[in-house]
């Protein structure tokens, strides 16, 4: 009886769930507060036809060439492999990995680089960002929602202008949700504005679905104005929340690797370790080509 118990156990181990979309953000690789192994997991336990990386999944902001342990590598690996086993793999840009805008639009294999993504779903619009553009200011900007996607252009132009006055006079880089993480009263009221100025931008401009991440605050919510409504969706994070979104039969739904049962126990694939000079050399060229 044990016997066939241990089996069954092992057969369920290793069925993976299909899914259309998978979507992924604020990972942070590269950090002591990235929790590698669990999302390594997630990504072993699923099997969809897109998966949709929106933004800060390696911290190139604290990027530190001694730390770089091997669950984040396998992580970038198992990545590689899912591209190219046939999963087109949208790598949308975030803050903490603004320095690969530089190649958005590019493509190889199926991996392309984008700052943002239309998708259409069974006849439904989706507005897919990483959400970083609207950190300078989210109070009053009823504006921006009539200025449709030229105030998105806009206000994602005075955010990288804002930074870039700010390295060029020696101070870091601006991130409204970072600094208000230690004041909850202050976060949710930045929380609160953040979804109201994405979700009324998104009905303005007629999108079913927006999708973002960036504040770490996973979420599932219709939002609705005079001019109609949008279902707004955070991806969360893989810090604290370890969530991610996920489409399948024309349904949206938010995954919690917490209340997974089967996630924890699945087993590893067998990926190959790579060497970590080998991902220093490659980030390292892409900081000598932004350089020049």
């Amino acid at each position: 009886m044990l016997v066939i118990l241990y089996k069954l156990q092992c057969l369920t181990l290793v069925i993976k769930r299909k899914l259309e979309i998978a979507v992924i953000s604020d990972v942070h690789l590269g950090t002591n507060s990235c929790k590698a192994k669990k999302l390594l997991s997630y990504l072993n336990n699923i099997e969809p036809k897109k998966l949709i990386l929106n933004g800060d999944i390696i911290d190139a902001w604290q990027f530190n060439e001694h730390y770089f342990p091997k669950p984040h590598l396998k992580v970038i690996k198992k990545i590689m492999d899912m591209a190219a086993s046939g999963v087109e793999v949208i790598y949308i840009t975030g803050n903490h990995d603004e320095i690969l805008r530089k190649f958005s639009g590019t493509t190889i294999g199926n991996i392309s680089i984008v700052d943002k993504k239309i998708l259409t779903l069974d006849g439904k619009k989706a507005w897919i960002f990483h959400g970083d553009a609207f950190d300078i200011s989210t109070k009053n900007m009823k504006w921006l929602a009539k200025l449709g996607r030229y105030g998105y252009r806009l206000l994602f132009f005075i955010n990288r202008s804002f930074n870039w006055l700010l390295l060029k006079l020696g101070k870091e880089k601006y991130s409204k949700s970072q600094k208000i993480k230690g004041d909850t009263k202050i976060g949710m009221k930045f929380i609160k504005n953040f979804e109201k100025v994405i979700s009324n931008l998104a009905i303005e401009n007629g999108y079913d679905y927006v999708i973002c991440g960036h504040i770490h605050h996973p979420k599932m919510e219709i939002k609705e104005t005079k001019r109609g409504q949008t279902l707004y969706l955070n991806s969360g994070d893989w810090i604290e929340h370890f969530t991610a979104l996920e489409y399948q039969f024309k349904r949206w739904k938010l995954y919690h690797y917490n209340k997974d049962k089967l996630a924890p126990f699945y087993i590893d694939e067998d990926i190959k370790d790579l060497e970590i000079k080998d991902l220093i050399a490659a980030i390292t060229i892409i900081k000598q080509r932004k350089e020049f």
